[in-house]
């Protein structure tokens, strides 16, 4: 889980630092490409299991709106807003994930998990207030960022009962092969990046496609299949800061300090989401 926190905070950065130059659909494109290829190699080397007919409405779930949408989303919101900020908007997902997972995978619904989520949101509203206060504001920006948010949370929903039954490199692959035909009317688009951008922009796309998504989907895998879905979404609570550390050193991007403010919120509704009722010993006895 720490590497997939490091890899997917890294993301955000160099999805703005690419953003100067290569246009969303393109980026999108070019790195589901990358980690389907990646993530092939993989999968082929060793004996597969595939999905069942009724695992494919679940799987194109999984593919159309994570790989997909979240990632054109995404890019085009880090066009408008840092990457920091941009981080800790899409972590309003594990909110949205704790609230649906009790719906849709009976986890257990509870007072301060209504208080937290209420909490979060209020973070939210703050980070989206500091930008529409300011020069730099792009509330645009801010709300595709809220919908990555949104599609991430479908995603790992969709993703959950797929990991009981399948490997996860499987999973990942296909869900990443179905987020690539989402961004195929981009492909012109990546022909002229490819033909006329600099040798690094192609590294940084690589490194995207290899690293934020093709390993560090795997290893999220490898830890939803063995874990609670509203639970482990929680701990991504920390790729905003460390996402935050990394703009700053690399972008010298330093986010308004009202999106700290609902940063906090957000963290502090986290926080509430996993305080456990108050067990009475007479009730025991």
């Amino acid at each position: 889980m720490a590497v997939t926190l490091l890899l997917w905070a890294s993301a955000f950065v160099a999805i703005r630092h690419l953003g100067r130059d290569v246009p969303p659909g393109a980026l999108s494109l070019g790195r589901l490409l990358v980690a389907s290829v990646a993530l092939g190699v993989l999968v082929f080397r060793r004996p597969r299991t595939w999905p069942a007919r009724r695992d494919w409405p679940l799987l194109l779930l999984c593919g159309v709106g994570w790989f997909g949408i979240y990632n054109l989303a995404l890019n085009e919101a880090e066009r408008r807003i840092d990457a920091g900020t941009s981080a800790l908007i899409v972590q309003i997902g594990p909110i949205i994930v704790a609230l649906l997972a009790t719906v849709f995978l009976g986890e257990k619904m509870t007072r301060w998990l209504l208080i937290g989520m209420a909490v979060g949101f209020a973070g939210v509203v703050v980070i989206a207030r500091g930008f529409s206060s300011g020069d730099s504001g792009d509330m645009v920006g801010v709300w595709l960022a809220v919908l990555a948010a949104v599609t991430y949370a479908v995603g790992v929903l969709a993703q959950k009962p797929l990991l009981g039954r399948l490997p996860g490199p499987e999973v990942t692959w296909l869900a990443c092969i179905i987020g690539a035909v989402v961004c195929l009317p981009w492909s012109g688009e990546l022909v002229t990046v490819v033909r006329d951008s600099e040798p690094s922009t192609l590294w940084w796309i690589a490194y995207l496609g290899i690293f934020p998504t093709a390993i560090a989907f795997s290893t999220w895998a490898y830890v939803l299949a063995r874990s609670d879905a509203g639970t482990l979404t929680l701990t991504t609570f920390l790729v905003p800061f460390i996402a935050t550390l990394i703009a700053w050193a690399l972008l010298f991007e330093v986010p308004p300090p009202l999106t700290f403010v609902g940063g906090a919120l957000c963290i502090a509704g986290v926080l509430l989401t996993r305080r456990k009722p108050r067990v009475d010993p007479t009730a025991e006895e």
